[in-house]
């Protein structure tokens, strides 16, 4: 039996029995406690939640049910596993959510500075510990949540690609492929590379390369949809418009068809020509790298790549802000693009057919939009009535 003070353990009341082996046990100098206190205190009834692994679980179960009710996305419990896991568990492992303090909060805040972790990133992890602090109130361990700091999240646009260096990358991808060049022993710091992690089938650039910086720029998608776009997802329409209709699986709980830019087409069409030569092209065969059914390898081949193709054609891995330019530059490329050569694009479309919402826009994409990249349309005049 534990006694509480202010919803808070002071004391344990134990059985005879217990209290003789304690004795026995301090006689010995044995300082472990009892295995039968460990278990009946600590891992059953009401106080087996006054740990914070407890309420992990507990979180967990109710998260899959959100899941389950279509509130939450599956990778969503992923995320949270690898949070709690990551920093959550390890720093609040020996304090039981009763005594949760502001100050250990700010030293956990501490923490996930000192492991460099960015504002919005350190913002999320303290919405999983509020989420289990407020099982430990409904629980009766706290009164009331403690103060939590405060993070300003500081928003951090993707780096994007010039025009210039957009077609940069595609004349040297393909040139590269069509050279059936080696990957060379270089690393991108400049150093030399003892051995490759890549297996050898993927030393050899592969058209592949090519075909997924112009699709990418083409249709708006994510790198994990490129990941696993498979043809069954993809419905070539022709009409007034020629584009592809991509059925991708649900990402980030958006599951709306996406409707691509004329080139894809193309793209698409010389990809699945070749997937049909080599006895490929199904249904359920996968539009770029169909040969590598471990599709995290298959991304992650995507992205050494793709840091190739930019160190041989003369395009700076980072931006002039010190961003890191990704495969995921080529969505924010795709975006930017239409917002900047676009004619009367409307946000709200471009921002349902991406995939995200118009404030995501504003925050990561058109946040690096300045007067001088449409000087033109500044500069415009309205004609004068006849």
């Amino acid at each position: 039996m534990a006694i509480l003070d202010a919803n808070q353990p002071v004391f344990y009341v134990v059985s005879p029995e217990t209290f003789a082996v304690m004795v026995s046990r301090r006689a010995t100098g044995d300082q472990e406690p009892p295995q039968q206190i460990s278990e009946s205190v600590l891992t059953q009834g009401t106080m087996r939640l006054n740990r914070f692994d407890a309420l992990a679980e507990k979180l967990i179960g109710l998260e899959q049910q959100r899941a389950s009710r279509g509130e939450l996305s599956k990778a969503s419990i992923g995320i949270l596993r690898n949070r709690l896991d990551a920093h959550v568990l390890p720093f609040f492992k020996y304090i039981p959510p009763s005594q949760v303090t502001s100050v250990q909060m700010e030293a956990f805040v501490q923490r996930l500075t000192e492991s460099q972790l960015s504002s919005t990133t350190v913002s999320q992890y303290l919405v999983v510990v509020r989420k289990l602090l407020k099982l430990a109130v409904k629980h009766g361990f706290l009164r009331e949540l403690p103060e939590m700091p405060e993070v300003k999240v500081v928003n951090r646009p993707r780096s994007m690609l010039s025009l210039m260096e957009y077609r940069a990358l595609v004349r040297t991808a393909h040139r590269l492929g069509e050279q059936k060049c080696l990957a060379p022993e270089l690393k991108s710091s400049g150093g030399h590379r003892e051995r490759f992690w890549v297996a050898s089938r993927n030393l050899t650039l592969s058209p592949d390369m090519a075909w997924v910086i112009r699709f990418m720029v083409n249709s708006f998608v994510r790198p994990g949809d490129i990941r696993q776009l498979k043809h069954k997802h993809v419905h070539v329409v022709r009409g007034e418009s020629t584009y592809l209709r991509l059925t991708l699986p649900e990402t980030k709980r958006h599951d709306t068809p996406v409707v691509t830019l004329r080139p894809a087409v193309q793209v698409y069409e010389v990809a699945l020509a070749r997937a049909q030569e080599k006895g490929q092209g199904g249904a359920e065969d996968y539009v770029f790298l169909p040969a590598e059914l471990d599709r995290v390898y298959a991304l992650a081949v995507l992205g050494f790549w793709f840091k190739w193709v930019m160190r041989e054609a003369g395009v700076a891995s980072v931006d002039a802000l010190g961003r890191d330019r990704t495969l995921y530059c080529l969505r924010h490329t795709s975006i930017m693009f239409r917002l900047l050569y676009g004619q009367g694009i409307d946000m709200l479309t471009l921002a349902r057919n991406a995939r995200t919402s118009v404030q995501m826009i504003e925050r990561f994409y058109a946040s690096a939009l300045d007067g001088e990249m449409n000087v033109a349309m500044l500069q415009s005049r309205r004609s004068s009535k006849t």
